[in-house]
């Protein structure tokens, strides 16, 4: 490969970082070419003999294996963003020229088909109403979804710059940029070259181009406008959108940013230089934005929190991971955040910072200060974090690969690549055991852990996740300790000898569906079906709460309303963990049939709370999670309503 075509592929890399640790140097050097590496001693990989380990690849006729999950609706992406998988197609040479790559340039198919995958990727997902909102590194495209079997496109909108992460709150959505082919007026001509850079050198600097948070007016679905831009010194890789309690006027958005840190010249007072040299560098902080509800185009950046410093000292950088098995032991600063997780009712965040989790105190939602952080020699690059509803436990996923990288071999361990499942007690995050998708995948299929939800099935924890062209996994993280699989749906690969982009990005449950962002194909759409680890009263009860809007990084707590379908889930789950006495579960499911049937009659009624007695003495009996759901079954049963 010649230095001009080398030059290219780095600045990728290193200008773009495209998705934190995305390597796209290392899959042009011939990442996709290497062996599988021998399994570490101690380890354990993943299980070949899974239904998912050897589907048929293809793009659109691909195998599928599936457990508890039913495949509703795919719904196909608009044309201008449809990549296809020929590697010599117009449509390809047009997306690597977005990357900045020439179209001469001597780039093998398989690379070729990777990088410019990303061009025209789908990314993250946000709803609101009956709206699904997915963001592309091209643009984002809106979806009608008031019925999931026939969603059907509403707005399409090329608008280039990467990665294209969206959020949305009332009439305003926000779009993350952070290439450095993004313009202010979402222009498809990008920038040319600069001349004379060295390899892995910045662009030069332009008044044009555009690296931090969009703010569109949606009010007009079908036509979003433009009115606010926020700049920031190392673009928006992605964004966490922030609420107040006590501020109904403001909303903030905290700004992850991921890539090289742009010259002064073109923002001013950008900086890149080392902490121990350059107190001002826009290194080792997050950008938190301001947005007055009313006024967006008066958005701005109002702080630029140190979160991985020591306040009592001063330093900035005291934040290292654990010495990844990534980076062979080597110990390296943490001085980015890829993804942070807001709860604003209990005034805490989880941040997913490269090299550790942290949490943050958010009841200053202008000033998050850092709690309590972790890491870990098994974790590569911390790239995302879910609380549980009762925000007892996070979970944190390691995007070993970046995303880009077969990660889910029959030989990489179980540990890399993998969720990380912790106690939240007294604002300390304890470890409790990691969770993989089990299914071995292969060479050609990008794959590692990457974005999911909560499920909101009462008593019980549950993550429905992405795991790119590892498909979509449902773990059950009740026990965080003993954490498994219990629903899964997966295609196989897209081509059957080299790796092209695809797979899920996000898969998020919203009001009773499941919603999955496929990077190469589309919208997908699925749906819970009852098995032995979810049962039909459990997948009803998570349909009745119900969300106005949802922005997944923008935790909201599930409650549920007072409907037998939430009572007989609970004890669905007590005759699962054989909590209670046969005998007395049939008296129970008797009781609750019979005061369905008679619409909660007086002496129906009277039935439940004598059996109401009964459980709530019965749950000072027992302990954990069955104590809970017997409570919550008693709870229930008092205030049952059709």
């Amino acid at each position: 490969m010649d230095r001009i075509h080398q030059f290219t592929l780095r600045l990728i890399v290193t200008s773009l970082l495209i998705c934190g640790s995305f390597a796209v140097v290392a899959v042009a050097q011939g990442e996709q070419a290497k062996p599988a590496p021998k399994l570490p001693p101690g380890m354990k990989g993943a299980n070949t003999k899974d239904p998912r380990a050897k589907l048929a690849p293809g793009l659109y006729d691909a195998g599928e294996a599936a457990l508890g999950i039913k495949h509703v609706s795919l719904q196909k992406k608009p044309e201008a963003f449809d990549l296809g998988i020929d590697p010599n197609s117009p449509k390809v040479t047009k997306a690597l020229g977005a990357m900045g790559i020439p179209p001469n340039a001597n780039v093998p198919p398989g690379i070729r088909m990777a990088v410019a995958g990303l061009a025209l990727g789908n990314s993250d997902l946000a709803f609101q109403g009956n709206y699904v909102f997915m963001g592309n590194f091209y643009g984002m495209n809106i979806y009608d979804i008031s019925n999931p079997a026939m969603a059907k496109l509403v707005t399409s909108m090329i608008c280039p710059g990467g990665q294209g992460d969206v959020s949305v709150y009332k009439n305003l959505m926000f779009m993350s940029v952070e290439m450095p082919n993004g313009r202010i007026d979402c222009g498809e001509q990008g920038f040319p070259p600069a001349e004379g850079a060295g390899p892995g050198g910045p662009p030069a600097a332009n008044k044009d181009r555009f690296r931090g948070v969009r703010i569109f007016d949606i009010s007009d679905i079908r036509n979003p406008k433009q009115v606010g831009a926020v700049q920031t010194c190392r673009g928006s890789h992605t964004h966490t959108l922030v609420t107040d309690p006590k501020d109904k006027k403001n909303v903030y958005i905290y700004v992850s940013g991921t890539s090289f840190v742009r010259s002064s010249d073109e923002l001013a007072g950008c900086s890149g230089g080392p902490p121990d040299k350059d107190p001002n560098t826009a290194l080792f902080r997050i950008d938190v934005i301001k947005v007055p509800v009313a006024a967006p185009q008066d958005a701005k950046v109002v702080s630029t929190p140190r979160i991985f410093g020591d306040p009592a000292t001063g330093a900035i950088s005291v934040l290292k991971d654990a010495g990844s098995h990534d980076n062979k032991g080597r110990v390296e600063p943490t001085d980015q955040c890829h993804d942070i997780t807001a709860y604003p009712e209990i005034g805490l965040a989880a941040g997913a910072c490269s090299g550790n989790g942290i949490l943050l105190d958010i009841k200053d939602p202008a000033n998050p200060k850092r709690i309590d952080s972790v890491n870990d020699p098994n974790y590569a690059y911390w790239h995302s974090a879910s609380f549980s509803n009762d925000a007892k436990k996070v979970v944190f996923t390691d995007e070993w690969g970046g995303g880009m990288a077969p990660r889910c071999r029959e030989t990489d361990p179980d540990k890399w690549g993998a969720n990380a499942l912790f106690h939240l007690k007294n604002n300390k995050l304890e470890f409790a055991s990691y969770y993989k998708l089990p299914a071995a995948q292969t060479e050609q299929e990008n794959c590692v852990a990457h974005n999911g939800s909560l499920i909101p099935i009462p008593g019980r924890d549950i993550k429905v996740q992405a795991w790119y062209q590892g498909g979509i996994s449902i773990m059950d993280f009740t026990d965080a300790a003993n954490p498994v699989e219990i629903a899964y749906f997966d295609r196989g690969p897209i081509d059957s000898k080299m790796l092209v982009m695809g797979g899920s990005w996000s898969a998020y449950w919203y009001n009773g569906f499941i919603y999955s962002s496929e990077i190469a194909r589309g919208l997908d759409i699925f749906e819970l079906v009852p098995t032995k680890h979810i049962s039909q009263n459990e997948i009803d009860a998570a349909k009745s709460a119900k969300l106005s809007m949802l922005n997944v990084q923008t935790q909201e707590r599930y409650k549920w309303p007072n409907k037998m379908a939430v009572a007989k889930a609970y004890l669905d789950q007590i005759e699962r963990s054989q909590a209670l006495p046969a005998g007395k579960i049939a008296e129970l499911r008797d009781a609750v049939a019979k005061a369905e049937g008679s619409k909660l009659g007086k002496k129906e009624r009277s039935e439940l709370n004598k059996l109401a007695a009964y459980l709530e003495s019965a749950a000072k009996a027992k302990s954990g999670s069955d104590s809970s759901r017997i409570a919550a079954l008693a709870f229930a049963l008092t205030e049952a309503a059709l």
